[in-house]
């Protein structure tokens, strides 16, 4: 039995404000809201200091996003810790190990090899702290309000990174890149405190020592499930791909990319709180396949050239079907057996973000050839196609009564 269950708050969480009465979840919260504040922060910075060494869009590019394609490498190797014995002592762990680097950034004088270098070994330490984090999550909240604490958390995670880069413009307007990185050292420092000082242990988790074999052991079973592998599925490659359409913005209308960008953000955020706090379980589980479609359907629009207020209000209106992730995740968790709760999320986040990577690399490739319009609609066809396609095996995927 998971500790969660008997825990006695249970009950009387309904939604955000009574989530964050729970000490453990406000400290998992402030936590992950702090450190993805950093790690926005660092990014930013970290990509302005070297496009101005490089001039170079690619090595600016992955210097900013480059993180992302390390998070598989946690899913694939060490995940497994997400599900250790003490996993709060590992939370904590982890959050010293990316303490170090981002303060490692702040060395002036660091060659471009060791910062991406950094880069990768900080994306691959955030992986599993995320895996750990939300193995955790899965522990201090109840089951009924697990939605509605992702909900809250997606919704900070986007509204971070929104204010992150405009903070991050900000400052760098007045300081210098090693500055911001310093601020970030101190933002990462607080959120360590922060779990450190709320969270306690939750020790009911493997009993066999975590490593490379069990966390293969546990991804060989995850993919070999038909039900978990089509949620991931559907988690990861719609949600990519839209961010594929995203990502050309600037190719597609460089004058009104702001804009596009903000209203997606915008949609995004919406559709998360509409989603996570006003629909029962059920509503969610209804909605998901329409949301699923609308993430997609608006982008046919662009091989249109509509006028921009079109497209503004058809991004909008697209990016609230990323509220779809809520019910999948909701039923992925009920698929998995609460001593891999924490690899498995781990293993779910880590693929979404690379899909996310992937998307934009994929459309950007295909935008060197075609027109911007063509390969956003195309790009949105697919995924449109993945969610109908895959829509009676997820209807299918339900845990057994």
């Amino acid at each position: 039995m998971s500790s969660h269950t008997s825990a006695p708050v249970a009950p009387a969480v309904t939604g955000y404000r009574d989530l964050l009465r729970i000490t453990e979840f406000t400290g998992l919260y402030a936590g992950f809201a702090l450190t993805g504040a950093a790690t926005t922060l660092s990014g930013f910075a970290l990509g302005t200091l070297v496009s101005r060494q490089t001039h170079s869009p690619f090595l600016t590019a992955v210097s900013m996003y480059g993180a992302t394609f390390a998070a598989v490498l946690g899913a694939l190797t060490l995940m497994s810790v997400a599900d250790g014995r003490r996993p709060r002592r590992t939370l904590v762990v982890l959050h010293c190990l990316t303490l170090l680097g981002v303060a490692a950034q702040a060395i002036p004088g660091l060659p471009l090899a060791g910062r991406f270098g950094l880069l990768l070994v900080l994306g691959f330490f955030q992986s599993l702290g995320t895996g750990t984090r939300l193995g955790l999550l899965a522990e201090v909240v109840p089951d009924s309000a697990y939605a509605p604490a992702r909900s809250l958390m997606n919704i900070t995670s986007g509204g971070t990174a929104v204010v992150g880069f405009a903070l991050g413009a900000a400052l760098l307007r007045q300081l210098g890149p090693y500055q911001v990185f310093g601020l970030a050292s101190v933002l990462t420092a607080l959120g360590l405190v922060t779990v450190a000082a709320t969270v306690r242990e939750h020790s009911i988790r493997l009993t066999r020592r975590p490593g490379l074999r069990r966390t293969w052991t546990t991804n060989v079973a995850l993919f070999s499930s038909p039900g978990q592998r089509v949620l991931l599925v559907n988690l990861w490659i719609p949600n990519g791909l839209v961010v594929g359409c995203e990502a050309l913005f600037l190719s597609y209308a460089p004058d009104r990319a702001g804009t596009l960008l903000a209203a997606g953000s915008a949609g995004l955020l919406l559709g998360d709180l509409a989603v996570g706090r006003l629909l029962t379980a059920e509503q969610r589980r209804r909605s998901a396949f329409a949301l699923r479609l609308l993430l997609a359907v608006p982008y046919l629009l662009f091989v249109l050239h509509p006028p921009t207020v079109v497209l503004t209000v058809a991004v909008f209106v697209a990016s609230a079907g990323f509220a779809a992730t809520l019910p999948l995740q909701e039923q992925l968790l009920a698929l998995t057996p609460d001593p891999v709760r924490g690899q498995v999320q781990g293993v779910e986040s880590a693929g979404r973000m690379t899909w996310q990577g992937l998307g934009a690399a994929l459309a950007g490739g295909a935008a060197q050839y075609l027109a911007p319009a063509a390969v956003i609609t195309v790009v949105a066809a697919v995924s449109l196609a993945v969610t109908v396609l895959s829509r009676p095996a997820v209807e299918r995927a339900r845990p057994a009564r």
